[in-house]
């Protein structure tokens, strides 16, 4: 890896504890727990707010023969849950929004995911298909269904974590601030 480009913005509680490798951006309100590996070997990640990041965790944007240049990002939407020791790898593309990823389930290189959808524990999907909104996968013969409801918020969830894990871990410190307003754009404005 070149360089690492790790963007935390405000209100996002990483610990210092995971590995971060390359361009990475980490939207505000995201938990990301120890032992999580997120690396972004084929382009960027942009990793939305309201995510929670389990233990063990791996998210990994793959190289691809057919890279392009500039390299397409890796974009997960807000609210999904990855939970302990699942596994995302991903080539570019676009990830939904409340998907939940649950423990040690592993989703390979041609697979794209709406919003909504759950992956069951321990189901590995390795075949290219693409899950449409509000899919649910389950069992060791990964049954296919339609979630018959929304995915719970998990912003209390989320509000909980970020305020007791820096009692228990050392955080890495956001490192992008909101824009000021320019010089430029507060002297052209109209004077009453």
């Amino acid at each position: 890896m070149a360089h690492n480009n790790i963007k935390i913005l405000p209100g996002a509680t990483v610990c210092e504890d995971c590995t971060l490798e390359g361009d990475i951006t980490i939207g505000g309100g995201t938990v990301i727990h120890p032992r999580v590996t997120i690396i972004a070997e084929g382009g960027p990640i942009i990793i939305a707010e309201y995510c929670i990041i389990e233990e063990y965790s791996t998210i990994i944007h793959k190289k691809s023969d057919k890279q392009e240049n500039p390299p397409k990002p890796l974009f997960i939407g807000a609210h999904n849950v990855f939970e302990v020791g699942c596994r995302l790898e991903a080539p570019c593309g676009h990830i939904g929004e409340s998907n939940v990823f649950e423990c040690r389930s592993f989703v390979g290189v041609d697979i794209k995911i709406g919003s909504g959808c759950v992956i069951g524990a321990a189901c590995h999907l390795t075949a290219p298909q693409t899950l449409i909104d509000n899919t649910v996968i389950w069992g060791s013969e990964h049954h296919i269904r339609e979630a018959l409801e929304k995915q719970p918020s998990q912003l209390l969830q989320l509000d909980f974590l970020s305020k007791v894990m820096p009692n228990y871990h050392r955080l890495r410190k956001p490192n992008v601030h909101k824009r000021q307003p320019s010089r430029q754009s507060q002297d052209s404005s109209p004077k009453p």
